[in-house]
């Protein structure tokens, strides 16, 4: 069982950590374009093998896609990190090169990979991607579900005073500012949201949930990195171990909520073949109005990568 993680910066990193010390692979290989950086954080994980008890072996490999042959899942996190200032689709016109040429040496040597792409702006990357590897759609999809919902779930823990164990939420939509948490689709162990906290309140953390990347890039002046690689990992482990498990993901939507040829994150059941189905919500007038808005704002940046 092979995983491999491209980019060995702080969200490939912390994924291929997370990796190992789940012991979800028996091997994580890292690559990274820089000399020895993929190496280094490789060894450093497996240096710390005997410390934290996991037997996961976690390799190193500077543009040697050779070490990645016969990977099962591939995590793409390549591309340049946003700074302060910089809006997602900025990173576009590079990041595009970045994850068209990362994807071509996965295919070449992990023609059966399912693959997962980290990289921003997101929905249109793992358009990208998809158009790249020509894979089925159900193979190629896009970490920003998870990572969303769980910004929203521990906004929502902190404004409850409860665990974060019993919030359960879905979000939809686009990784950005025309995201779509779903209040309604919202429990506090088994308990509609609406009844805990009032509706001003929700707002708030619904709105900080929208912006709640760029919250860290102000704070920090890069990118977030434990959260979005803990939820690459998650998606990975989901697929290895055939759990099953209902997630947020974008994936390209094909007549699922009135909606082809575009790029949404929707809940969908996650498994060994990857996305086993997408699960279409009986979204209300308002919720549906929010996704197309969401829709249209993707449209719109995937046709600026369609346009170069």
């Amino acid at each position: 069982m092979k995983v491999t993680v491209v980019g060995a910066g702080n969200v490939g990193a912390t994924c291929a950590d997370v990796l190992a010390y789940r012991e979800i692979a028996n091997e994580v290989v890292v690559v990274d374009i820089k000399e020895g950086l993929a190496e280094g954080k490789a060894l450093d994980i497996w240096e710390k093998a005997p410390i934290n008890l996991y037997d996961t072996r976690t390799i190193g490999s500077t543009n040697d896609y050779s070490k990645t042959a016969g990977s099962e899942v591939v995590v793409i996190t390549s591309g340049l990190p946003r700074k302060p200032g910089m809006s997602r689709d900025d990173l576009i016109g590079t990041n595009a090169k970045i994850v068209k040429s990362v994807t071509e040496n996965v295919i070449e040597h992990s023609p059966d990979a399912i693959i997962i792409v980290v990289s921003n702006p997101l929905d249109v990357m793992t358009y990208q991607a998809h158009l790249t590897s020509k894979a089925p759609r159900t193979k190629v999809m896009g970490m920003a579900g998870i990572l969303d919902t769980a910004r929203y779930r521990a906004f929502l823990a902190e404004a409850l005073d409860v665990s974060p164990k019993d919030i359960q939420a879905v979000l939809m939509g686009g990784h950005g500012d025309t995201m779509v948490p779903l209040p309604r689709y919202t429990t506090v162990g088994g308990i509609p949201v609406t009844e805990l906290i009032d509706d001003e309140k929700l707002e708030a953390i619904v709105q900080r949930t929208k912006t709640g990347g760029g919250e860290l890039v102000k704070l920090m002046g890069t990118s977030a990195w434990y959260a979005p690689g803990s939820a690459a990992a998650q998606m990975v482990e989901a697929i290895v171990r055939d759990q099953r498990r209902v997630f947020p993901v974008c994936i390209q939507l094909d007549g699922e909520y009135g909606i082809n040829d575009c790029y949404l994150g929707v809940p969908v059941i996650l498994g060994k073949n990857g996305v086993e189905k997408v699960i279409e919500l009986q979204l209300n007038d308002d919720e549906m109005e929010l996704l197309k808005t969401s829709e249209q704002h993707v449209r719109e940046v995937m046709k600026v990568l369609e346009d170069m």
